[in-house]
């Protein structure tokens, strides 16, 4: 699964939107309204004196996930980084795609969040085209790196869900795109699924061994 680099594609996304909270810059539209709005739900979880301490991971975590739905178009994302073999899906393979790169994302989002370390950002500009959005800023690192993030948004009805987000250039959905072609292309979507899979799994058995460490010992 290391080909699939999802935890690792979406870090540095995830890190710009958790310090959208605590964002300076120039004056925000609706799309960067909303990035907000979602940012304060995902800081008051994390900031949630009965959600604090070890013993509480999964329900921090499951609480945080639960805003991540209300950020990112998860099944636009799905669609567009498998491209042009998404037409050649079944509906029931589709939702099965979904379903797995949903989960991966959601928990890549969760374990990044858990990491935050102080990073700032500055919006650099907003962007509106119909029912299209793009959000450029720069975040910045306490040690003064900076990075250059767009995230771009659809319009769902009266919300702005990121599905993409381009990190110095480099675009996530591009990224994945570029990794499950090359699955598919050579094994097919059978194989890309088993690899889904067993990062799922993987990430089953990490999560069971935090929470058993993190869980109090019986007297």
């Amino acid at each position: 699964m290391s080909s699939i680099m999802i935890v690792r594609g979406v870090a540095v996304a995830v890190v710009c939107i958790v310090v959208l909270g605590a964002a300076v810059g120039a004056a925000a539209g609706p799309p960067t309204d909303q990035l907000k709005g979602g940012v304060e739900r995902v800081l008051k979880a994390l900031e949630d004196s009965g959600l604090k301490g070890e013993g509480r991971a999964a329900e921090r975590r499951a609480a945080v996930r639960k805003v991540a739905q209300e950020i990112f178009d998860f099944p636009e994302m799905a669609r567009r980084s498998l491209g042009r073999h998404w037409q050649t899906l079944t509906q029931k393979q589709r939702e099965e795609f979904t379903g797995l790169f949903r989960d991966l994302l959601e928990r890549a989002y969760v374990s990044r969040i858990e990491q935050y370390g102080g990073e700032r950002i500055s919006y650099l500009n907003e962007r509106i085209d119909g029912d299209n959005a793009t959000v450029g800023t720069r975040i910045v690192s306490k040690s003064g790196t900076e990075v250059p993030v767009d995230y771009r948004l659809l319009r769902n009805g009266a919300r702005w869900l990121v599905y993409d987000v381009n990190i110095e250039g480099v675009s996530l959905v591009s990224n994945y795109r570029t990794q499950f072609n090359k699955i598919m292309q050579t094994s097919g979507y059978d194989d890309l699924i088993q690899r889904l899979r067993t990062k799922q799994g993987d990430l089953d058995t990490s999560d069971g061994s935090k929470d058993k460490k993190a869980a109090p010992a019986k007297k």
